[in-house]
């Protein structure tokens, strides 16, 4: 792998980091790259300024969602899969707490290009008729955290549902 990629790599790692100790409103980009173990100046050579490093990792999280879905051996298993993810990430659980203007829209769904990436990756898992349900039921887990047994309790529920 390059180093360009491993440096992006290693600053979205640290983005997440940072925010999961802080939120993302009392991130910054200095503390990032200290996480990174990158200089500021790589951070800066990546990305313009916080909110498109933001919108980045929310893209790679994304895709690293979609990635796991993928490997599940059945429907309800991705289901789950992305359920855990969602719930017990610790950088969506301190952003809950403490920037309620960042998952405020984070959660809401619109036109732009990461929403149309979402509805993509969950249309190739489960039918692009079932995309909108899917991608409810996962954001609301973002404010509403499941436990594990719920999780697959409603991801089987749900596979069942899209099934028919």
């Amino acid at each position: 792998m390059a180093t360009h990629q491993r440096s992006r790599i290693a600053i979205l790692a640290g983005a997440k980091e940072v925010i999961a100790k802080v939120g993302s409103y009392e991130s910054n980009m200095l503390e990032i790259a200290e996480h990174a173990q990158v200089s500021r100046a790589t951070v800066y050579n990546h990305f313009s300024d916080k909110d498109e490093m933001f919108l980045t990792l929310v893209e790679s999280e994304v895709e690293r969602l979609a990635a796991l879905a993928a490997k599940a051996a059945t429907p309800g298993d991705a289901l789950y899969v992305m359920s855990r993810e969602i719930s017990t990430d610790s950088a969506l659980a301190r952003m809950a707490q403490t920037d309620p203007t960042d998952i405020a829209k984070l959660v809401t769904v619109t036109d732009h290009k990461i929403w149309n990436q979402i509805r993509h990756s969950l249309g190739k898992l489960f039918g692009d008729g079932n995309s909108g349900l899917i991608l409810h039921w996962l954001i609301s887990q973002i404010a509403a955290p499941l436990s594990e047994v719920d999780s697959r309790h409603q991801a089987n529920q749900l596979a069942v549902a899209i099934s028919h």
